[in-house]
């Protein structure tokens, strides 16, 4: 059983960033791809950013390419999301999603296995 616990979600102005994590305690983090999922109205629930285990391949959807990064430390089991440049289309509540494998990034929702509870990221114009 793996445990997702997000946090640093919050309001934040058009234009600022934000740094969300997900710490994943007690488990073989590093033997696991994971993901960040973005679930509000409106949204198809895709992901918008994807790391493989070792974090040496990463995934972008188009709408955050470019203004967002996926770091994960494997010696403190937590992944980050950080985004930058946020814009009122960003607001969501963010999941982040695991799943074992030690080969590929996964980009599809019905790939992983473990989510979190989620964290809240609002942007106001």
């Amino acid at each position: 059983q793996v445990q997702l616990v997000e946090s640093g979600g919050g309001l934040v102005q058009a234009g600022g960033s934000l740094r969300s994590s997900c710490a994943a305690p007690g488990c073989a983090f590093s033997s696991y791809a994971m993901g960040w999922f973005p679930q509000a109205p409106g949204k198809d629930g895709e992901f918008v950013a994807a790391i493989n285990w070792n974090g040496l391949r990463t995934a972008y959807a188009d709408s955050v390419k470019g203004r967002s990064t996926i770091p994960r430390d494997n010696a403190k089991n937590t992944l980050y999301l950080q985004m930058n440049s946020l814009n009122p289309g960003d607001t969501a509540v963010y999941y982040c999603a695991a799943q074992f494998s030690r080969v590929a990034v996964l980009l599809t929702r019905y790939a992983y296995h473990y989510w979190g509870q989620g964290t809240q990221v609002a942007v106001s114009s």
